[in-house]
């Protein structure tokens, strides 16, 4: 983190946390981002005390101190949960004013234009859970599912990807056939065949299971009937429980907005016109939107909004724990967007060619790499890669490319990322 001129405080730090990863944001005065980080899962509910406070503290100590705080995280459903958030954000901000929400709160005061919106708005939620939350124009709220894995989170990830496990062993039982969606799941899973299920579903954790969702819909793309069924479900699902939340709050009679939210909806643009479709056919007059600004711009206008914040002589940013070279912008392409196109093309080439010439140089030390993990192999053992963000990605890409390319098992090469 670098020490940057034109930031004008007050600094406000806004912290959205979800199942799956915790987005941190530091804002200043004008509104400008100041800096940005991901870290771990942030659900109030699946973490303890001790990791809780871990968490913040971590986050604190990749940033400057900030003047105010906004913080919303999933499973912050009461009293109990948003006083061990004050409790635990005490310890790692001393005397920092800080304002507690949900993640849903936030979702839906980052996408307000507005102070009073003249309608009611409803965020419809599909991540790693599920839920829909809406507030009415007089701040009246309303709320359904949010119950968790076992008991709700309808047309979730977690969900699809435990649904669609389910739907091809039926078929499997009741047919004898075997899907395209049942191969995907089989190398997704890194399982040999389906009765290795049993014990892998058992030592799964909620954001394992909602990653197969991915696999569902690269099926339903390839026209796997099955595959489509599950997703249709879902999205019927999604809209029902978002018009019975709307109709706690006004009449059908009524427009009300609706905000699509979360990684399923936001990544899988046909799975999004799905469930705009079913609201829209069962409340005519709704307006449904894809959310914009993610939750942790809310979390930036809670902070904003605190009275007791305190424009005081709190430290500049100073250099804390350096970023990655990997992070920093490449100053050859700082003015990328201005060049000719036939300039950009070349800049783009020059730079992946010297990618070529860093990995000739480490020749010796890959060769010495392949041979172990060769030796491995061939005592059973198998590879793994591990990486976060684009290296994790290609690594996990690169793995899955083993059974079709090399014919490798699919168990023997597997790819980890950090986050799921």
């Amino acid at each position: 983190m670098g020490v940057v001129d034109d930031f004008q405080r007050p600094f406000f730090l806004g912290i959205e946390g979800g199942g799956t990863r915790t987005t941190a944001l530091l804002a200043d005065a004008r509104g400008k981002e100041v800096q940005r980080k991901i870290f771990g899962p942030g659900n109030v509910r699946l973490l303890n005390d001790r990791a809780l406070t871990g968490l913040l503290r971590e986050i604190a100590g990749r940033f400057p101190t900030p003047n105010a705080i906004g913080l919303g995280m999933a499973g912050a459903r009461t009293k109990k949960d948003q006083h061990r958030i004050r409790a635990a954000a005490a310890k790692a901000w001393k005397q920092i004013p800080c304002g507690v929400s949900h993640d849903l709160d936030l979702a839906l005061i980052a996408d307000t234009r507005i102070k009073q919106p003249v309608m009611a708005r409803i965020l419809v939620l599909s991540g790693t859970g599920s839920c829909c939350f809406g507030r009415g124009p007089k701040g009246q709220t309303a709320k359904m599912g949010g119950w968790g894995h076992i008991l709700g989170d309808k047309g979730s990830g977690f969900e699809i990807g435990l649904r669609a496990l389910k739907a091809v062993v039926f078929y499997l039982d009741r047919d004898g056939t075997w899907s395209r969606l049942g191969e995907r799941l089989l190398a997704a899973t890194g399982c040999n065949e389906p009765n290795e299920w049993v014990d892998w579903v058992a030592n799964q954790d909620k954001a394992t299971m909602a990653a197969l969702a991915v696999e569902v819909f690269a099926a339903a793309r390839s026209r796997d009937r099955i595959a489509r069924d599950i997703l249709k479900g879902a999205a019927a699902s999604l809209a029902k429980d978002a018009l019975h939340c709307a109709r706690k709050l006004t009449t059908t009679s009524e427009p009300v907005e609706f905000l699509l939210a979360g990684g399923v909806l936001k990544n899988q643009p046909g799975f999004a016109r799905k469930v705009k479709g079913e609201i829209r056919a069962l409340w005519p007059s709704a307006v449904v939107k894809i959310q914009k600004r993610e939750g942790a711009w809310g979390a930036v206008e809670m902070a904003k909004a605190l009275e007791s914040v305190q424009i005081d002589s709190l430290p500049a940013i100073t250099n804390a724990t350096p970023d990655s070279p990997t992070e920093a912008r490449n100053p050859r392409s700082t003015n990328l967007e201005k060049l000719p196109l036939t300039q950009a093309v070349e800049l783009m080439l020059e730079e992946e060619s010297s990618a070529g010439r860093a990995v000739r140089a480490e020749a010796k030390n890959i060769a010495r790499l392949a041979d172990w993990a060769a030796q491995a192999l061939g005592k059973g053992g198998r590879l793994f890669y591990v990486g976060a963000g684009t290296s994790g990605r290609l690594g996990v890409l690169d793995a899955s490319e083993c059974p079709p390319t090399f014919r490798s098992e699919p168990w023997q090469v597997q790819g980890i990322i950090a986050g799921g």
